[in-house]
């Protein structure tokens, strides 16, 4: 049976966006709990990669709650963070409210949806994307989207669950997702399916090697897949020409 979260098509976008209302409260807590708090240090790696300063101009689709929005800015970029659920938005806000080391304004947080972004061609230095584009309709055209908005030069960058090469692993890993980890939602947010929905989104998604493959096909330079935990996580990087 597949995921009541979980829909192709047309369809996609609302049950994503019942999905991520129902968990925007305990989101993070429930990225510590399942990843052992490993998200944040391969955050960290993004926004280093990102290489976030003083006068670039960055965005973060499928923001969130705001980590690495929140990064990037700390760092001293001009950083605009865009989702897609107003709940999770609601959460970064607050966050930001709390934040006494960030600027006024930066980042700032629109609400949006990253198949249609609302920006100019050529607008962004930086471009990065954590554990969103699985749960675009198309997560071609997110990559499209993504290389429409950046500059020459620019930095685009990809985190989200990843498929392992090796088969025993990718096995016990799977297996975490369709039994543990929907066991913490169940415990800690009450719902299953809304954990249960990352295994069922995974096997819907090509994962780290048709991202890098995406990104040649738009002739970015440096394309790299970036590994993480035997490829249960990857990071793709790829830089536009010029």
């Amino acid at each position: 049976m597949s995921n009541v979260f979980y829909a192709p098509g047309e369809q996609r976008a609302a049950k994503v966006g019942d999905l991520f209302a129902r968990i925007a409260r305990r989101y993070d807590l429930l990225n510590d709990l399942q990843s052992f708090g490993l998200h944040r240090t391969w955050k960290r790696r993004v926004v280093k990669l990102a290489g976030a300063a003083p006068g670039v101009q960055a965005l973060d689709l499928c923001c969130g709650t705001g980590d690495i929005a929140f990064s990037l800015a700390q760092r001293g970029a001009e950083t605009t963070g865009l989702d897609f659920s107003p709940q999770m938005l609601e959460v970064a806000a607050a966050r930001q409210k709390k934040r006494s080391q960030s600027p006024a304004g930066n980042p700032q947080f629109l609400h949006g949806d990253a198949q249609q972004l609302p920006f100019a061609e050529k607008s962004f230095d930086v471009v990065t994307i954590g554990y969103g584009l699985r749960n675009l309709t198309s997560w071609e055209r997110g990559v499209d989207e993504m290389a429409r908005v950046a500059r020459p030069g620019a930095r685009l960058i990809v985190l989200d669950f990843g498929r392992p090469a090796n088969a025993l692993w990718r096995a016990a890993y799977f297996t975490h997702l369709r039994l543990s980890v929907p066991l913490i939602g169940l415990l800690f947010c009450g719902n299953a399916s809304a954990y249960a929905y990352i295994l069922e989104s995974l096997r819907h998604y090509p994962a780290q090697l048709a991202v890098a493959e995406k990104m040649r096909q738009l002739k970015l330079k440096n394309v790299r897949v970036i590994n993480l935990l035997g490829g249960a996580m990857a990071i793709n990087y790829g830089e536009l020409p010029g």
